[in-house]
C-alpha cells in the first residue's frame, strides 16, 4: 500500500457524494449549525474485561446508561452482550422495548471483526459474523454497525483482566509473509461484501480508523473512497491518532465531513477541588470543535476499554468504573458548554 496522504479537494467531494444523501442546501444548512452532539454509552466498558467482578447485563447497562445521563447505548458484538449467537429476534425486540421505556436509545452496535486473514476460511467466517450483526442491528432498530478493517482481539485472563500482546502477536505472525497492499486487498473486498448486505438490510456501515491495517484516519477515508458504497460512512475516534491534537484533529474532522455518523471517546477521571480532570488530555475539546463545525448530529460514545491501574495487586471492582462513567458523561457536557460559548474564536 502507498504511503498515505491527505485526500485532495476532488476525491473529498467524491467521497462526500458516496456517503451522503443530503442535497447541497441541506449540507450547507448542515454545516452552520452547532450540531447536536448527544452522550452515549459503549457497553464494552461493562463488559467485565478490565475491572474485577462479572458483565452486566445489557438491562443494567440501560438502567446506568439513564443514571448517570447518558441518551443512548452501543452494544458491544460479544459475549455476553452482543453476539448475534444469543441476540435472537424476540430478544432484540425486548431489549428495544426496554430500552424504550427507559428513554434510552440503542444507537449503535459495534462489531469485533477482522477481514485481513491470510485464509479464506477466517474471512469467510467474519463476513458471516457481519452479516448477522448487520441482521442484529436491524433488529434492534439501531441503524448503525461499527467495523474494523483488522481487529486482533483480547485475550482474558483467569484471574481478571485481559492482555491485548498475545492477540497481536498471533496476528503479526499470520501476516508477515504478506504485503501491506494484499492485506488491504483482501479488507477492501471483505468490506465492499459486508456494505452490500448492510443495505440491503438498512443498515450503514462506520469504519473507524483503528490499528493494525488502518495507520492513520487517511487510511480508513481512503477504504472508504475505494469501496465506493453509500452504505458505508466513518467512525472516527481522534484518540487513534496517537499524539496529535489541535488544527490536526479539526483538519481530520474537516475531511471525514458528513461520512461521520459515529464517535468515541473515553479516559479516567477524577474530581478535584470540584473540577473534573481527565487522567490523560484526550483532547476533547478540539473533537467537539471539529464535530460542531462540521454540523455532526450523532453520539460520542464513551468507553472505558484499556487495561486499568491496579491497587494493591488488584483490578478496581466496578465502583471504578461507575465512577468513571459518571465523571465522563459531566465532562463531556461541560466540554460542549465550554465549546458552544468559545466557539466563534475556536473556528477559521
Amino acid at each position: 500500500m502507498a504511503e498515505t496522504q491527505s485526500m485532495n479537494r476532488r476525491d473529498f467531494a467524491r467521497a462526500v457524494a458516496v456517503a451522503t444523501t443530503l442535497t447541497g442546501g441541506q449540507l450547507l444548512a448542515a454545516q452552520k449549525n452547532n450540531g447536536d452532539l448527544r452522550a452515549g454509552l459503549y457497553s464494552i466498558t461493562y463488559l467485565g474485561v478490565w475491572y474485577r467482578g462479572e458483565a452486566l447485563t445489557l438491562e443494567d447497562v440501560i438502567r446506568r446508561a439513564k443514571q448517570y445521563g447518558y441518551q443512548g447505548v452501543e452494544i458491544d458484538g460479544k459475549r455476553p452482550h452482543g453476539n448475534p449467537l444469543d441476540l435472537t429476534r424476540k430478544r432484540c425486540q425486548e431489549l428495544k422495548r426496554y430500552a424504550d421505556g427507559q428513554g434510552i436509545e440503542i444507537y449503535a452496535v459495534a462489531a469485533n471483526n477482522d477481514l485481513s486473514s491470510p485464509m479464506p476460511e477466517f474471512r469467510e467466517s467474519q463476513l458471516l459474523y457481519l452479516r448477522e450483526l448487520i441482521r442484529l442491528t436491524a433488529d434492534l432498530n439501531a441503524k448503525i454497525l461499527r467495523v474494523f478493517l483488522a481487529w486482533p482481539g483480547v485475550t482474558l485472563l483467569p484471574e481478571g483482566g485481559g492482555r491485548y500482546d498475545v492477540a497481536k502477536g498471533v496476528w503479526d505472525f499470520t501476516h508477515r509473509e504478506f504485503p501491506i497492499d494484499r492485506t488491504w486487498e483482501w479488507c477492501r473486498a471483505g468490506l465492499k461484501e459486508a456494505a452490500k448486505c448492510a443495505g440491503d438490510s438498512g443498515v450503514t456501515l462506520a469504519l473507524q480508523n483503528h490499528a493494525p491495517v488502518i495507520k492513520d484516519y487517511r487510511d480508513a477515508l481512503r477504504m472508504i473512497r475505494e469501496v465506493d458504497s453509500p452504505h458505508l460512512k466513518a467512525c472516527f475516534d481522534t484518540r487513534l491518532e496517537y499524539g496529535k491534537k489541535g488544527d490536526y484533529l479539526l483538519q481530520a474532522t474537516r475531511d471525514f465531513g458528513p461520512l461521520q455518523v459515529l464517535s468515541h471517546f473515553g479516559d479516567e477521571y477524577d474530581r478535584l477541588e470540584g473540577k473534573i480532570v481527565p487522567k490523560e488530555d484526550e483532547f476533547l475539546a478540539d473533537q467537539v470543535t471539529g464535530l460542531m463545525e462540521i454540523g455532526y448530529n450523532g453520539y460520542l460514545g464513551y468507553e472505558l476499554c484499556h487495561p486499568l491501574p491496579r491497587v494493591d495487586g488488584k483490578l478496581p471492582g466496578i465502583d471504578f468504573v461507575d465512577k468513571n462513567v459518571q465523571l465522563a458523561a459531566e465532562y463531556l457536557r461541560d466540554t460542549i458548554a465550554e465549546v458552544k460559548k468559545d466557539r466563534p474564536s475556536r473556528t477559521t
